[in-house]
């Protein structure tokens, strides 16, 4: 029996094994193909190469922008600005939600508040926000922690909502106080709904990042995108996009690597 039970958990992991490895060569090949599309459709005059443009020719553009100009310094200020906001708004966001679990009255009183904000197009208050903080990193900083602060918080608070009240009511039995109780139990059952809004608030923390570079900056990949369009340089535009793409990628994969970390032997897939 013990052979058979091992044999099962074998295959179960080399079936899962297959599966993965399948899926990295379909999503190598569909961006593959993807690029050989793009490329031979604009060398064909199928579409317009100058508004397409074509991935050789961004690669060039690309190359000449990082040796030539001020794209590294452009994508570390942009970077730089995303990751800020992003952990400063991911953090005091879960606070935030977490402190609900301390007064009813208290989370009762400021949900509506919350849900209201939460409806407030965030990025029609950049203007004001670039005016307040000045057209440097800061105001950059203060667009990605408003993008992602309210999202967090809600998650948090769903998390709170959801904590079991018998086993509160458990350790209360067994003479733990309040604090014990949030940090045992409140705190490890929100953590996978704080830790569930990572991959959308990296994406909003970029995005509001991007469109503070577009309203007023010195520096950042919104900026060249904005400088680009003005001079009409269409492949820069491109160049742009796609270190905007490349970037979002790798945070993505980085907010991923801090979700298995955090969520470390919870089985969670």
């Amino acid at each position: 029996m013990e052979t058979k039970r091992e044999f099962y958990i074998e295959d179960e992991e080399a079936i899962a094994k297959r599966r993965k490895n399948f899926t990295r060569i379909g999503q190598w090949s569909f961006g593959i193909l993807f690029l050989l599309a793009w490329e031979l459709l604009s060398k064909w005059k199928i579409i317009d190469s100058y508004y397409w443009s074509s991935p050789t020719t961004i690669w060039k553009t690309g190359y000449i922008a990082w040796t030539e100009g001020s794209l590294w310094n452009d994508l570390i200020y942009t970077s730089g600005a995303t990751i800020f906001g992003f952990g400063l708004g991911t953090f005091f966001g879960a606070l935030l939600g977490l402190s609900f679990w301390w007064s009813y009255y208290y989370s009762r009183i400021s949900e509506p508040y919350l849900i209201a904000f939460n409806a407030v197009p965030k990025l029609a208050l950049a203007p004001v926000l670039v005016i307040l903080f000045g057209i440097g990193f800061g105001s950059k900083v203060v667009l990605a922690f408003m993008m992602t602060i309210i999202t967090t918080a809600l998650a948090a608070y769903s998390g709170v909502k959801a904590v079991d009240k018998d086993l509160e009511k458990l350790m209360y039995s067994l003479g733990a106080k309040r604090w014990h109780v949030f940090t045992k139990v409140v705190i490890p059952t929100t953590m996978p709904w704080i830790v569930s809004s990572l991959k959308i608030n990296i994406a909003l923390a970029l995005a509001g990042t991007i469109v503070g570079e577009f309203i007023s900056s010195r520096q950042g990949i919104g900026r060249m995108i904005l400088y680009a369009g003005q001079i009409m340089n269409i492949n820069l535009v491109w160049v742009g996009v796609a270190v905007l793409s490349i970037l979002s990628i790798v945070m993505y994969f980085a907010t991923v690597w801090i979700e298995k970390l955090l969520l470390k032997g919870r089985n969670v897939e």
